[in-house]
């Protein structure tokens, strides 16, 4: 009898805890937030998802066999859960711990010491496979390849790549001490915190006077970075030019219709914008074209949003650009980002976005003007093996 009547407890948990929480939780956190959102929830309803919830936690006090529960965490969970039953992959709820990580990445910008990690599945070790130039880790003398085997003392393995991030980040100017191991040899590190640049844009000039740019995120301060490349580049005598977002998975789109602008002449369409009632918002070049010469955008099956963005521009207001590779991803819908008054945040889908033809492209992506899928980009340029970029630099000559 006891056995079932504790099956019963568990199944009203598990039923009810999710919605029933996540609901209230919300509608408090709204209530009290920084007024990004208004609440329709009724008297009647709140009342009775206070009961539920009391009811809940009542069972939870009486019958829940473990002693160190955690309301902060079911609470966060239960959110989650909440934001998750929207069944849109791209809508999210975002402790405030979470929150943070995800403005620090958007503005491009944090304090740590400039490395991106990847866990080694034949090791289990935590791998640094990129050091950002002009960096604390570069001028420590990180190198590609090297493994962090501990921090601060603290041995570290794959298991704690979630929470490595946090560790190695921190107040500009503090220290972290790393363990690396290289060549199977072990050294100790010690690296001073600060302001890190994330740098997603590259560039080199190729054979023919082509210039080559390649954008690996739209996230930070992109278009600057954009422009200075291309400076350089025209500096350096380029009468063409090709532009990669191949395995670009979007960013901020002001990023990506700032770039489209230096392609288009004054007033011409960027971007065009429906919200939830199907209201449109047009984006509209401001400024005279920058760069007037041919060129040719490098896409793959992993370049989007932001990334079909700039290449609808391309492909439909820009005479002298040419789409070359495979269909792209298909992400054409746009987040919000709220962010409430305990740190917490949510990223919500709120419009659909369509090429400055009014092309949808969400679930259908952009098909280049040339495709080439004979080839899969890992994101190193690899001249003499890059069938799309051979056939863009053919384009060109």
């Amino acid at each position: 009898m006891k056995k079932s009547k504790s099956n019963q407890i568990t199944n009203i948990i598990f039923t009810i805890c999710v919605t029933a929480l996540a609901t209230l939780i919300i509608t408090c956190l709204v209530l009290y937030s920084n007024g990004y959102i208004k609440t329709t929830t009724s008297n009647n309803e709140y009342s009775t998802l206070n009961r539920k919830l009391q009811l809940i936690k009542s069972q939870i006090e009486q019958s829940y066999i473990e002693n160190d529960v955690d309301e902060n965490e079911l609470k966060e969970y239960a959110i989650k859960g909440y934001v998750a039953g929207l069944g849109d992959i791209y809508s999210e709820y975002y402790t405030a711990e979470e929150m943070q990580e995800l403005l620090e990445t958007t503005e491009g910008n944090y304090y740590g010491i400039g490395v991106y990690m990847t866990v080694d599945t034949s090791t289990n070790l935590i791998k640094i496979y990129s050091v950002i130039q002009n960096t604390p880790a570069e001028e420590a003398g990180l190198k590609e390849g090297d493994y962090i085997v501990k921090v601060n003392g603290e041995e570290v393995t794959g298991n704690d790549f979630d929470t490595i991030s946090k560790k190695i980040k921190g107040e500009e100017g503090t220290k972290v001490k790393l363990t690396i191991k290289r060549n199977d040899e072990e050294k100790d590190y010690e690296i001073t915190r600060r302001k890190v640049e994330v740098v997603n844009v590259s560039s080199q000039v190729l054979d023919n006077n082509i210039g080559y740019i390649y954008i690996q995120s739209f996230e930070g301060n992109v278009y600057e970075q954009f422009k200075e490349q291309y400076e350089n580049l025209k500096k350096a005598g380029i009468t063409s030019l090709i532009v990669d977002v191949r395995n670009n998975g979007g960013g901020v789109v002001q990023e990506a219709t700032k770039i489209g602008d230096l392609f288009t002449d004054k007033g011409q369409t960027l971007l065009i914008e429906a919200d939830s009632k199907s209201n449109e918002t047009t984006t509209k070049s401001k400024e005279a074209k920058t760069i007037d010469m041919n060129v040719v955008l490098l896409v793959n099956e992993n370049s989007a949003s932001a990334s079909e963005i700039f290449a609808g521009i391309l492909q439909d207001d820009v005479e002298k650009a040419t789409i070359v590779g495979t269909k792209t991803y298909g992400k054409g819908v746009i987040q919000s980002v709220l962010q409430f008054s305990d740190g917490s945040g949510l990223k919500l889908t709120t419009e659909k976005y369509y090429t400055p033809n009014h092309n949808e492209i969400n679930k259908i992506g952009i098909t280049p003007d040339v495709v080439v899928d004979n080839y899969t980009f890992t994101g190193k340029l690899d001249t003499e093996n890059d069938t799309q970029l051979q056939k863009a630099i053919e384009i060109l000559k």
